[in-house]
């Protein structure tokens, strides 16, 4: 893994070539990279390309807080498993108010299943090693639920990858995977954004594009 990262990245597709070069390890083993839509999706493919491997997206929503759409309070997953934060009530997420937006985001991931991959289900984890990768981590939720989907799929070995994370919230994602590669943790995180020079959204339209052209092209 490199030891110095030059930040701010010039854009996903930068991180996302320092992140496969982190991962070269892997490569041997084909690994599945699980692509947290719709901004690591981008990155996913470059990974994927890179070690040589399969590219999929391991659908996750944010769990809104109620005054703060930025604000993430938990996560939700294609299963419809929850997690919820500690600091949610404090933001006033109360029992009613999660309850609808779990509603909310699981039909939304319902969706972009349906979007995203028309033809198939999520490819097959069972026995392989599995890349979990995000475009960064600020509160972790969404990381959180999505290694939860990964874990329960059964892979032999489960990554989470990231280009820069919380020092505080990288601590609580690693617990749950195998292998953590991370190439920054500044300490004065306030949002993944500041550490792009260049950082559009990535819209559905080039999510379905990137898995269809991996698909095409095969492994």
């Amino acid at each position: 893994m490199p030891t110095r990262v030059e930040l701010p990245f010039a854009d996903r597709r930068a991180a996302a070539a320092q992140l496969a070069a982190a991962l070269a390890h892997l490569a041997a083993a084909h690994p599945l990279v699980l692509a947290i839509p719709r901004g690591a999706v981008p990155m996913g493919r470059i990974i994927a390309d890179a070690l040589r491997g399969e590219l999929d997206v391991v659908l996750v929503r944010k769990l809104r807080a109620p005054f703060h759409a930025e604000f993430a309070v938990g996560a939700i997953d294609e299963s419809g498993w929850t997690y919820v934060s500690e600091h949610a009530p404090l933001a006033g997420a109360d029992h009613a108010y999660l309850d609808q937006e779990c509603a909310r985001q699981l039909a939304l991931i319902r969706h972009r299943r349906q979007l995203y991959t028309p033809a198939r289900g999520p490819l097959p984890a069972r026995g392989r090693v599995v890349i979990v990768v995000d475009d960064g981590l600020a509160t972790g939720s969404t990381m959180i639920a999505a290694l939860h989907s990964a874990r329960a799929r059964h892979p032999q070995r489960l990554v989470c990858a990231i280009p820069v994370a919380a020092p505080d919230s990288l601590d609580r994602v690693r617990p749950l995977a195998d292998e953590v590669v991370c190439l920054a943790t500044p300490e004065a995180f306030q949002a993944v954004g500041q550490y792009y020079e260049r950082f559009p959204a990535v819209e559905d339209s080039e999510v379905v594009a990137t898995l269809a052209a991996r698909a095409t092209r095969g492994t």
